[in-house]
């Protein structure tokens, strides 16, 4: 499967993280709905849910996590020190990346629901929702991020190549995605 996965990356790379982000975004949200909403959600799995984080996954977040990184390892250089290259790295990343990120990622989230009738039937227009979602996660997100990610990235941007790198956050992400 490793074997698989390299030499995909090596002919098409930005499709085959995108790809292997669209599906571990819905592994993670299987999990989440049946293994730790379970006792607190309606019974049933909803597959609008799982699609979303599929679309997101594959659509929004891949492809901008991918540039991202290239970014980071192209632009934050200082030879010098390689330690503070990763941890300047690693302050980007939290600083920049992952607001726009989780913005990005509540705002989808709700103007999908609301296409896909999968908002709780409030009939609320997109800009209600996409408020409404913001303010009831964006800071509790924010927070939970910076619990795991900083060490996660510490070590991803120290040891992981460039290359592999979006795979290690998409692994760690399963569980992320079932706590969003």
């Amino acid at each position: 499967m490793l074997t698989w996965y390299r030499t995909a990356l090596t002919k098409r790379p930005l499709l085959t993280q995108c790809l292997s982000t669209s599906f571990l975004f819905a592994a993670g949200d299987v999990i989440a709905q049946q293994a730790v909403e379970r006792e607190s959600s309606p019974p049933g799995h909803n597959p609008y849910r799982t699609l979303r984080m599929a679309l997101y996954g594959g659509c929004a977040f891949g492809p901008m996590v991918v540039n991202w990184y290239k970014f980071l390892q192209t632009a934050v250089r200082i030879p010098a020190s390689p330690n503070l290259e990763i941890v300047a790295r690693v302050a980007l990343d939290q600083a920049v990346f992952t607001p726009v990120h989780l913005t990005l990622f509540f705002s989808s989230m709700a103007v999908m629901e609301g296409l896909m009738g999968d908002d709780g039937g409030k009939g609320r227009g997109a800009r209600e929702r996409v408020r409404d979602k913001l303010g009831d996660n964006w800071l509790k997100g924010i927070k939970a991020n910076w619990t795991v990610w900083p060490g996660v990235q510490l070590v991803n941007f120290r040891f992981v190549p460039l290359e592999h790198r979006v795979l290690v956050v998409n692994l760690v992400s399963l569980g992320g995605v079932a706590f969003l």
